[in-house]
């Protein structure tokens, strides 16, 4: 039996709130779709497609994938482009597409880092992957020691002259990384546009300099792992660890997070997120959302149910004052 065409729901963009990355022409969903861990070769297919269509159904625009995310590296950008194919061709220029480069990707001296040799190549393979003939951001995807950051910012400007990029960004770079980025980007005539670093309430690095970095250089920032790797799903709060979580895997998180302090600090959170009608998931979305400098929330969803609870953060009235200083007395 032939399947019926996907046809997005007439009222996608009625509800989504947009706001603008930096000083750009372009405008984000508060709450993006993240392909890292939920799109690879060992995630149903038929669930991959239903996310997706829910999410666009929604008003998210914004799909972010990396040439290694996976597993195997490479599954999710190929999975993503039969889903393209599939149901969202017609759809492409409503379509935000992320990729990045900088991790390892493949054996030998050209396989990471921030080469121009290993970015261009990687995001030819990255097109091929997906079916694309551009992405609409390409990200170095981490800072490389050893190369000058003026050829790392020179094959992003590359990938925007050659037109297999619309605008480039970058990721887990420091605040002193990212104004050198940035003028040398501006330098080139291809401004930043926004940087992916990580950002949750139990993970405040880029207060301390980044965000004012980019307020300052016109990019926005979209926060990956806002969840803190599922610490702020409320999963934990009872101190037992779920047999499917990941932190029984114990690749990224570890049992040893799993202290008293901040068992305290989840159950606390908690209480303020159910005064509020929230989940603790919602509340941690909330959070980082207040802060106008930060574009979008990148979210991953291993089902339809999960992704709408996540969505539904954004229909939350904005946290007062008095909640902000809890929460404030709660992190410190």
């Amino acid at each position: 039996m032939i399947p019926h065409p996907y046809v997005p729901a007439p009222a996608r963009y009625d509800d989504m709130p947009y706001r603008r990355s930096g000083r750009s022409g372009v405008l984000l969903p508060e709450i993006s779709l993240g392909l890292w861990h939920n799109f690879g070769d060992g995630h149903a297919f038929d669930v991959q497609r239903a996310v997706l269509r829910r999410a666009f159904d929604l008003g998210v625009t914004h799909f972010d994938l990396a040439n290694n995310y996976g597993p195997p590296y490479g599954s999710a950008e190929e999975n993503f482009g039969r889903h393209l194919r599939a149901d969202f061709r017609p759809y492409r220029d409503e379509l935000f597409v992320s990729t990045k480069a900088g991790y390892d990707m493949w054996p030998g001296p050209y396989g990471e880092w921030g080469s121009r040799k290993y970015l261009l190549a990687s995001l030819d393979r990255s097109l091929s992957r997906m079916g694309l003939d551009y992405v609409d951001v390409f990200y170095s995807h981490r800072p490389d020691p050893d190369t000058p950051i003026e050829e790392t910012m020179g094959a992003l400007d590359t990938a925007v002259r050659s037109g297999k990029a619309l605008y480039v960004g970058i990721s887990n770079y420091s605040a002193e990384e990212t104004e050198r980025a940035a003028a040398v980007l501006r330098d080139l005539g291809t401004p930043l546009l926004i940087h992916q670093p990580r950002y949750s309430m139990l993970d405040r690095w880029v207060e301390d300099g980044l965000l004012d970095v980019l307020e300052r250089s016109g990019a926005g920032c979209i926060a990956y792992s806002p969840l803190a790797q599922g610490l702020l799903t409320g999963r934990y709060l009872d101190g037992e660890v779920p047999a499917d979580s990941r932190m029984a895997i114990g690749h990224f998180l570890t049992r040893d997070r799993l202290t008293p302090r901040l068992l305290d600090t989840l159950r606390g959170l908690d209480k303020i997120a159910q005064a509020r009608g929230q989940s603790l998931a919602q509340l941690a979305l909330s959070w980082i959302l207040r802060d106008r400098r930060v574009t979008s929330v990148l979210v991953g969803a291993s089902s339809v149910e999960q992704f709408e609870q996540n969505a539904a953060a954004l229909a939350a009235p904005p946290l007062t004052p008095e909640e902000l200083a809890d929460i404030e007395n709660l992190l410190r």
